[in-house]
């Protein structure tokens, strides 16, 4: 804990002091040095966080009984009348910065801090005016601010910290910052002036000179008296503006008399009102802040009145299965012992009906002294297997697709799955919130659920749910179970009332997940000797390159140390800094060192390169051989279908999505992805399916006529804006030049990024898109009208119906509204190329389950579909899968699919 010292610096602090918080200082300062964070509606809350923040850590760190929280009041102040000028020259509050300010005061104020504000005076005089009073009353008061003004009130009563940079200033410590004591402070702010609040000062004094006049002269005062004294061209600056050198001081001066309503008593911490600051904390969408409610509470307050018991018998149990199967459809969870679904042992499970009325069923628990006893595991699951395997009973769950794995580890079939929560509210609007229970819980139902670690801890010592005692097991699990009836009670309404998007949950999402768990179950098989050997080899390549960086520095330095790189950049190489990093140091980022790389300085180049291998030995070829379930030999991804905001699917443990193929080590680690033996692989690939969804969206003549002739688009493009009268008179750097812009324009590409890609300038980029337009008229036309639909609606739609919301499309932040508008124009291309994948898989998958061909869906990455075949049945497979995938829906352009075999994936690739 920092330490309040007096003048001769001894610790003089012993009680909790009186602390002024300069509300302003802290607003402006979050909102420059935090990042910029918006909610789901495109509300703007990263100063609102934090501020929040920074008093949490204030009053942790101080545990004051009396505080005051002071802003600036709106309009102008007495200092405008003394001089209009006085901060003319500021800019105005950023439109995203003012609309934080009533929301971040309603959050103080039902924190229980007393909240300040004075017209016409600003909030260091009502700073100032309490500390005084404080002194007087014999207290010890600590204001904190990032403000230097303030620094004129430190006495042997008064200290400033400064949160940010942990920086105490009492008498010593500003005489050792500004070489000036504390009552100088005023004189050395009026002589120097301060172009923010644009007060004049005496022209072409520095802090030099401000410190030397007042060494000699004590003050201003003295200081005019003598002025005839100072000598040379700042002796006739000071003589030529004694005027505007008293107007600054008075304007630098703080008001230690403010009349104010407030006494100091008044300013005692009340109670924070938990229900608004939860209320609060769930509009700026905060999971921190929510953290920091009710820490001590083991339970959540519901919203109706809860019945959660635990069914331990088997009389009461067969009671429950009744009510299942009378019920139009129930809620159920599963509770396991591990999160990896090939792993995974079923621990219990709960059941809910009605909303507020839940069961939990445990018989995997291994506390042996618990005093609840279990029922029979072999039991209750056999009990399950024929409603759970029943099509025609309905489930309703939250991501039932971990359920359904967990299932099959005790060969049980989950059928009838009729709603799935999760995948509900990412129909709904995939970018309101995260779809875990917790946040849709908090997002819809305005309901803090009990969390994971609540009742099991956290890191290395966080127990698995076998180890929990079945009392508080009881309420998470069966709270889990009810929460998801409610969710399910909120969403299926509001999906019903939209016919495109039910349809695509219906029909799409919901069948999705079965196929997923499908491929998810049979995994993959690794050649973990290649793997081995390509690490080996990597290892090689990257210790040369480790030397090579050596010598370029002069010296031995971790590669891995952005410290140790930007001293040896900055300070010993004199490498241009490109940009800063939120503390103001020389940014090494990935932004940086390509950049630097793209001007030829090799160092950049190595460390890039460097950074690559390492990232694919590290992740692929040292970890991937590790992640091999023993029990199949294949590894095994787990594919998200309610992540991306565009309707993507994703995977994670491992990522195979992100495996690169630009690089021919990328390449490589693909050979190592092979079909069982004797069988070969098939990857089925769509041919540049976004743009042929250009096409179909913009109805353009010119990009439809090169689609339906089966035209090199590329080439085609090329020819139409170089205006060649043949094809064949492409060359290779028109065509990438052309190739650039087709798919640059998906992503919203600039004259500037064009120029980069292609190495062109800025000109000639930007005379190449006017052609391509001019061309191309109606794709302009079309991307015009997206960004107008999407302003008035606020969502954009892909072909199917599905949605993207664009919370700040309309947002008066010009660089946000910028990626909303680039956003609108590249989200239907994706995530109607996600739909059209989705749906090939499905169709696939219904042909492959009924006729059951020697045939295996085993990946989906992006755009293509991977498959292990046995040879009887290649020529069959290449038929059928391009086939489905070309008919998975009808534009008004071919779908075409590109089909490779080969020995392993990167052949069929």
């Amino acid at each position: 804990m920092l330490l309040f010292y007096d003048s001769l610096n001894r610790p003089m602090l012993k009680s909790p002091p009186f602390i002024l918080v300069d509300g302003s200082s802290y607003l402006f300062r979050a909102y420059h040095a935090l990042p910029a964070l918006t909610n789901s509606q495109g509300m703007a809350t990263g100063a609102i966080v934090g501020v929040i923040n920074m008093l949490h850590k204030l009053l942790k760190e101080y545990k004051p009984t009396y505080i005051g929280v002071i802003f600036d009041a709106k309009g102008d102040t007495f200092r405008h009348r003394l001089y209009p000028e006085y901060k003319a020259t500021r800019p105005p509050m950023p439109d995203d910065l003012a609309e934080q300010i009533v929301p971040l005061h309603q959050i103080i104020q039902a924190m229980g801090l007393p909240l300040i504000m004075v017209d016409d005076v600003e909030a260091d005089d009502v700073i100032g005016t309490l500390a005084k009073q404080a002194k007087e009353k014999g207290w010890k008061t600590l204001i904190s601010t990032g403000d230097k003004d303030l620094a004129q009130l430190v006495d042997e009563s008064t200290t400033l910290i400064n949160t940010m940079q942990d920086e105490l200033l009492n008498i010593d410590t500003v005489k050792e910052k500004f070489k000036v004591r504390p009552d100088q402070i005023i004189d050395y702010l009026a002589l120097m002036g301060d172009s923010a609040d644009n007060i004049p000062g005496v022209p072409k004094c520095g802090k030099v000179t401000a410190i030397k006049w007042l060494t000699l002269y004590d003050n201003v005062e003295q200081l005019i008296i003598k002025a005839d004294e100072i000598k040379g061209k700042i002796g006739e600056s000071l003589r030529a503006n004694l005027d505007l050198l008293q107007l600054s001081k008075q304007l630098t001066t703080i008001k230690l008399d403010v009349p104010l309503e407030v006494k100091l008593t008044d300013l005692q911490i009340k109670a924070a009102d938990s229900e608004k600051l939860q209320h609060y904390y769930l509009e700026i969408e905060s999971k921190r802040l929510l953290a920091t409610l009710d820490k001590d509470k083991k339970t959540t307050t519901p919203l109706i009145k809860t019945n959660y018991i635990c069914l331990n018998n088997k009389t009461e149990f067969k009671v429950w299965i009744e009510k299942i199967i009378n019920a139009p459809y129930f809620a159920f969870d599963t509770e396991t012992t591990s999160l990896d679904y090939m792993q995974a042992e079923i621990v219990g499970v709960s059941f809910a009906i009605k909303e507020g009325e839940a069961v939990y069923c445990p018989f995997g628990h291994d506390d042996l002294l618990e005093i609840t006893t279990q029922l029979d595991k072999e039991w209750v699951l056999a009990q399950l297997k024929p409603i759970l395997e029943n099509p025609n009973i309905a489930k309703v769950g939250q991501n039932l697709k971990y359920d359904q794995q967990v299932l099959k580890n005790h060969q049980i079939e989950l059928k009838g799955i009729a709603d799935d929560t999760m995948l509900a509210s990412y129909v709904f609007n995939p970018t309101a919130t995260h779809h875990n229970m917790t946040d849709l819980a908090q997002k819809y139902l305005k309901l803090k659920t009990t969390s994971f670690e609540e009742i099991a801890g956290k890191g290395k010592k966080q127990l698995t749910f076998n180890q929990i005692s079945i009392e508080k097991a009881t309420f998470y699990a069966a709270e889990d179970a009810d929460i998801t009836l409610r969710l399910h009670h909120f969403f299926h309404p509001l999906l019903v009332k939209e016919s495109n998007l039910y349809t695509i949950y219906k029909t799409m999402e919901i069948p999705l997940i079965s196929v997923l768990s499908q491929m998810e179950r049979t995994g993959i098989i690794l050649d973990s000797a290649m793997l081995k050997q390509q690490s080996q080899d990597l290892a090689v390549q990257i210790n040369s390159l480790t030397e090579q960086a050596y010598q370029i520095a002069g010296r031995s330095f971790n590669l891995a140390s952005p410290k140790q790189i930007g001293k040896i950049f900055f300070e010993e190489l004199n490498y241009p800094i490109i940009s800063k990093t939120a503390k103001g140091l020389p940014s090494t980022g990935e932004a940086v060192l390509q950049a630097l790389a793209e001007q030829d300085y090799s160092l950049a180049k190595i460390i890039l390169e460097h950074r690559g291998l390492a990232k694919l030995k590290s992740t692929y070829t040292d970890k991937l051989p590790e992640m091999i379930q023993s029990k199949t030999g294949r590894l095994h991804t787990a594919y998200h279908q309610a992540v991306t905001a565009t309707g993507r699917l994703s995977s994670s443990d491992p990522n195979l999505q992100n495996i690169p193929i630009k690089t021919p080590e990328g390449r490589q680690i693909r050979q190592a992805f092979i079909p069982q033996e004797n069988w070969l692989m098939l990857a089925a690939d769509y041919s540049q399916i976004e743009l042929r969804i250009m096409a179909h969206l913009s109805k353009d003549n010119g990009l439809l006529d090169a689609f339906k002739a089966n035209k090199d688009i590329h080439s085609a493009t090329a020819a139409e804006i170089y205006q060649l009268d043949n094809i064949n008179k492409v060359s290779k750097i028109q065509r990438r030049a052309a190739k650039a812009v087709n798919f640059g324009l998906i992503y919203g590409i600039s004259a500037f990024g064009l120029a980069k890609q292609i190495g062109s300038t800025k000109t000639e980029a930007k005379e190449i898109m006017e052609r391509y337009f001019e061309r191309y008229p109606k794709i302009k036309t079309y991307m015009e009208e997206i960004r107008n639909l999407a302003r008035e609606k606020g969502y954009i739609e892909t072909i199917l119906g599905r949605r993207l919301y664009l919370p700040e499309i309309n947002s008066r932040n010009y660089q946000r509204r910028g990626a909303a508008e680039r956003a609108a124009i590249n989200a239907p291309m994706q995530g109607s190329a996600a739909d059209i994948i989705k749906q090939s898989m499905l169709n696939i998958h219904a042909w492959l389950t009924a006729e059951q061909p020697k045939i295996q869906m085993l990946l989906q990455v992006h755009d293509e579909l991977v498959f292990e075949v046995h040879p009887d049945a290649i020529e069959l497979a290449q038929k059928r899968i391009k086939q489905e995938m070309e008919s998975a829906i009808q534009l008004t352009v071919p779908l075409i699919v590109e089909i490779g075999i080969g020995k392993n994936w990167e052949q069929a690739h």
